[in-house]
């Protein structure tokens, strides 16, 4: 084994950082501990449970998945440790491989041994990989192969089924004699965290996770219904035929955009890719987190494409725009292929939103402010949100927990031409059921200005904004630059909101009423 990773060096294209680690969810998320329900569901689906999840074509055919050793993807190298207690002490009474293989790093959890294999460079992984069958394992799991990738390529990578192999292809500058062979076949590993990260890339979504359609559906609606029912109320809507006139419906063909964006790099989580190369990737991936491009200067790089929409009349009050330039990023353009996503997260800055299904499907979940989805722990501060690290995992163990909720979740499929409008504060997660493109927007009405700017304001205002350079004057900008252009509006909307909490408070509750000696009621004496 060595030899096969004797020239796994990669030129001197950045500097590498320091330290890797596990790239984290939207919102700072990360994988919590399993659960003795996780783990049971790993067995049923291990064993081939009917019930229990079903395996995409190529994972059950073997030509793909994360956590692979073999050279082009490959099955997966790992197995549930409920499979271990079915065959009473592994297959041929071995026992664990883990425990006899991983020598003094035994004693490390799953989660733990891998951020410290995060540390290690390529050559030494590599090196690690070939001490013992345990370690080819661990060593082998494509998360550490893809960080290594994303620190010293970037988006300058072609994407050859798996990131240990786009690594090993990059290193060997094309030359076939430098490759590996295929990997190795390897039984009797057991492991949940590493299972459930392969399940979770390979796993179709359930019939139950899709059916629920909860959403309201608008047609035809005007501006002022739209004002009074849901952006008045902060409910959400699913809003149908106001995409018609769109030329992107027709015109954003794979064919159309590479040819209109040529040459040019967008936003793909930490790294810029030009749309051939992600593309590329897209087609051939199938991982637990698949990378997202996600642009907000898509218009100035490519005008052309940001001539092909115009906003929906229900959302053209944007009053961040007084702030010309100086506006945080508010728009953006949005290309993933099936089980590419967002986890739960609250949009940036207390603003709402709107997206745009171009192209493909979208399942949506979201719950009212109020309401912290299962699974999510925000901190106190609001700074940064735990979560599970992906969207397949949260529907697999969390998803069911909303069927006892007295609030379950809003829940519907946006498809191509449909638009979702989501009030500020809603958390959400998005999960593309098949290749999507959307477009996006952020944005300020009269209806929510006043909760801009108190979220503006906070102490921690340097942590919380975003989309700006300039995070602590946003605040004192904004509210200057309305003063400006809209005088007396905040003064205004903060009597109404005065008025309105004034009145609430007038309402005479049931219990009033029920003392009221006038209308015959009884009192309670303590």
């Amino acid at each position: 084994m060595p030899s096969a990773f004797h020239s796994l060096l990669l030129p001197a294209i950045r500097n590498p950082k320091p330290s890797r680690r596990r790239g984290r969810g939207r919102g700072g998320s990360k994988r919590p501990k399993k659960t003795t329900k996780s783990k049971n569901r790993l067995a049923d689906a291990a064993a081939g449970d009917a019930t229990s999840f079903h395996l995409k074509t190529s994972a059950r055919a073997g030509t793909g998945g994360a956590g692979s050793g073999r050279r082009g993807g490959g099955g997966c190298l790992v197995q549930p440790l409920g499979n271990l207690l079915l065959l009473g002490g592994g297959e041929g009474g071995g026992g664990n491989l883990r425990d006899a293989g991983l020598g003094a790093l035994r004693p490390l959890p799953d989660d733990v041994l891998l951020d410290v294999l995060g540390l290690l460079a390529a050559r030494d992984l590599a090196r690690l990989s070939a001490a013992s069958r345990a370690l080819y394992v661990v060593a082998s799991h494509d998360p550490l192969w893809r960080a290594l990738v994303l620190d010293e390529l970037g988006g300058d990578f072609a994407f050859s089924g798996s990131w240990r192999a786009t690594y090993i292809a990059a290193a060997s500058g094309g030359r076939a004699h430098l490759l590996p062979p295929r990997g190795l076949e390897i039984r009797g590993f057991y492991s949940d965290y590493l299972f459930q990260s392969w399940l979770c890339a390979n796993m179709e979504m359930r019939p139950e996770w899709l059916h629920r359609d909860t959403i309201e559906r608008r047609r035809g609606m005007s501006v002022e219904q739209f004002v009074s029912e849901f952006e008045e109320p902060n409910r959400p809507v699913l809003l149908e035929g106001c995409l018609e006139s769109w030329p992107a419906l027709q015109k954003w063909t794979r064919e159309h955009l590479l040819k209109v964006s040529a040459g040019k790099e967008f936003a793909v989580g930490a790294v810029s890719m030009t749309l051939d190369r992600y593309l590329q990737y897209a087609d051939n991936v199938q991982e637990e987190r698949p990378l997202y491009l996600f642009d907000a200067k898509f218009t100035e790089k490519v005008p052309e494409m940001g001539r092909d929409y115009e906003v929906p009349a229900y959302f053209r009050e944007d009053l961040f725009g007084v702030l010309g330039e100086e506006r945080p990023d508010h728009r953006w353009v949005i290309i993933g292929p099936a089980g590419s996503g967002s986890s739960f997260h609250v949009d940036p800055n207390s603003t709402s939103a709107w997206n745009a299904v171009i192209k493909g499907a979208k399942k949506w979940v979201m719950f009212p402010p109020e309401v912290v989805p299962p699974g999510v722990h925000p901190s106190a501060d609001g700074a940064e949100v735990t979560s599970p690290v992906s969207i397949m995992e949260w529907f697999m163990n969390f998803y069911g927990a909303c069927k006892t909720w007295e609030k379950r979740p809003v829940e519907c499929i946006c498809r191509a031409g449909e638009v979702v409008f989501v009030p500020n504060g809603w958390w959400h997660l998005v999960i593309n059921l098949e290749e999507s493109i959307a477009i996006t927007q952020n944005y300020v009405s009269r209806r929510n200005l006043l909760n801009v700017l108190d979220f503006l304001k906070r102490p921690n205002a340097s942590e919380l904004v975003s989309g700006t350079t300039d995070r602590v004057n946003l605040h004192d900008k904004f509210r200057n630059a309305i003063d400006m252009t809209y005088p007396g509006m905040i003064k205004q909307l903060e009597l109404e909101a005065q008025q309105k909490a004034a009145a609430r408070k007038k309402k005479v509750s049931f219990w009033e009423s029920a003392v009221d000696a006038n209308t015959g009621g009884f009192k309670f004496s303590f």
